[in-house]
Order: structure tokens, then C-alpha cells, then sequence
């Protein structure tokens, strides 16, 4: 919708809307008494549950004694979904969306239909609860002040390693979400990239039985986790301290496209260097090539 002068008219939504409300509803992340009374009489009061994984989300629903219809979506038929639940909303049906664990949206789906339920000028309403990488943070002894969530990095060395490369300056600390499979190669990238002394805090099994914090410099928790017999074991958030000013300005300039070009090169040939270097820095791929060339050459 356009206002008079050309803009975006500003959409206020309001409660006291005769037709249904999408509720967000946070759930556990492990402990299943972290769910809060309010997310319980949601789930309990809405006609139809949209899930991640339904199998996952019928067991909790079972565990509440809450028995609803429940529509399956996720990253494959988000899109496919959106029409069928804007039609409930429309007539007047309350909607909750839920994810496997944790607050949708955040590294889950849902921002396809967010978006086209407040485009369609329709209430969606929060349920705050559990959150990985709040609850992670809260108890790492980082610096909170101002953080950059990442969410998953890269699956593939090469990609992982560029995608750090770009956050060798940041100066906030760095959240990401790490797989158990995976763990190992990130911290080990982490350690080769930012810095073997880098301080670093993994948070494993959060809120649940086993729940462990590995903190210290990237190069010594890599290290402990590689030697506990359980180190790759469960989901992790890995929280990293971000560059402090002598680190960000010793990285500036050629040198970092330098490191930049160093890591791609372990991984990929000149060509897909290049190609990869330049869009990560916006600089000429015929020029980083050559000091691509000039690099291994020397």
C-alpha cells in the first residue's frame, strides 16, 4: 500500500481484530519446564499447530495433554503452506506456529509466513520463552552489550573459512549454531582464522542433563573438546569475543585480502578464488587473481 507522497504507508495492527491471530510460541529447548504457563493455554486455546516436524511437536503435545491438528511446515513447503493459513486466519482461526525447539524464526522457518500474514494486515503476536543463543549468552561471560547471531556457518571448509575471514574485524561478539558432526571443524577453523588465542565459549546441551561450557582460547577448547569423550555430542552454540581495536586495525588493508586469499587457496583453484574473493570484497577478480598468482608464486 502507497501513501499520498509515494511511501509505504505504515501498517498499525492492533489487537481487538475480528479475525485470527498467528501466535509465535517459543518452546524448550531441552527442559521441558521451561515452557511457560501463557505458550500452554496458546497451544491449548488455538484451532490448528503449524510444526516444524509434527512427529517431534505431537510428542510434546501429547506430553501437555493438548490435542490439536497439526500442519507440517518447514524450509521445503513453507511457501506452499502460507495460503491455506492465511484462509484459517481470515475466518477467525487462531494459529500457532512452533519450531522443533527454541523461538521460530531464529535459524528455524517461518519468515515466509510472517511476512505474508502482516503483509495481508493481520495480527501476529509473540510468545517469548526459551532461546538458544540468549540462554547461551546469558551464562558465557562474554560481552553482551552488542553481539552479531550468525546462525549456521558454512557446511564445507572452504565456505566456512571465508565466511570467518569476514568477521575477523567485527568487534561484537560472534553467536553461531554448530551441528555435532561439525563441531570440531568449526572450532579448528575458528582457531586457524581469528586466532589460535581467540576466546571462545561452546555451549552443548543447553537446559538439558548434560549441559556443559567449554571456555578459553580457540586453540585450548579444541583441544579439551577433541579429548572429551562426549565433545561431539548434542547441538552447541559457539560464542565468540569479537576483534578488540589493535587486532581490527593490524587486520586493514592488503593483508587481509592477503589471509583472505590464503585460506581460499588451501581449498580451491586460482580461478574459483578469485571469483569467490571478489564478491566477498567487492575488489576487481582479474586483480585478485594475479595476487592470488603473485601469492603462491612467492
Amino acid at each position: 500500500m502507497k501513501s499520498e507522497t509515494g511511501q509505504s504507508a505504515v501498517q498499525v495492527v492492533k489487537p481487538g481484530e475480528s479475525r485470527g491471530v498467528l501466535y509465535i510460541v517459543a518452546t524448550p529447548i531441552g527442559n521441558l519446564d521451561d515452557l511457560s504457563p501463557r505458550a500452554v493455554k496458546v497451544l491449548s486455546d488455538v484451532a490448528v499447530i503449524a510444526a516444524e516436524d509434527t512427529r517431534h511437536s505431537g510428542r510434546l503435545l501429547q506430553h501437555l495433554g493438548i490435542s490439536k491438528p497439526l500442519i507440517a511446515l518447514h524450509d521445503h513447503n513453507e511457501r506452499g503452506r502460507v495460503q491455506n493459513i492465511l484462509e484459517q486466519l481470515r475466518a477467525g482461526a487462531d494459529v500457532a506456529l512452533i519450531s522443533d525447539a527454541g523461538t521460530p524464526l531464529i535459524s528455524d522457518p517461518g519468515y515466509v509466513l510472517v511476512r505474508e500474514v502482516r503483509a495481508a494486515g493481520m495480527r501476529v503476536s509473540p510468545i517469548p520463552g526459551p532461546c538458544a543463543l540468549v540462554a547461551a549468552l546469558s551464562a558465557a561471560g562474554l560481552p553482551t552489550d552488542r553481539f552479531l547471531f550468525v546462525g549456521f556457518l558454512p557446511a564445507k571448509p572452504a565456505g566456512r573459512r571465508a565466511a570467518l575471514a569476514e568477521l575477523r574485524k567485527e568487534a561484537a561478539t560472534l553467536v553461531f549454531y554448530e551441528s555435532p558432526h561439525r563441531i570440531l571443524g568449526a572450532v579448528t577453523d575458528i582457531a586457524d582464522v581469528l586466532g589460535a588465542q581467540r576466546e571462545i565459549v561452546l555451549g552443548r546441551e543447553i537446559t538439558k542433563t548434560f549441559e556443559t561450557f567449554y571456555s578459553g582460547g580457540a586453540a585450548d577448547v579444541l583441544a579439551t573438546l577433541a579429548a572429551d569423550p562426549h565433545g561431539s555430542r548434542g547441538e552447541f552454540v559457539v560464542m565468540v569475543r569479537g576483534a578488540d581495536k589493535t587486532e581490527a586495525g593490524m587486520m586493514a588493508g592488503a593483508l587481509d585480502v592477503d589471509h583472505l586469499l590464503g585460506l581460499l587457496m588451501a581449498e580451491l583453484p586460482l580461478k574459483k578464488v578469485a571469483k569467490l574473493a571478489s564478491g566477498l570484497t567487492g575488489l576487481s577478480k582479474n586483480e585478485l587473481y594475479q595476487r592470488a598468482l603473485e601469492l603462491k608464486e612467492g
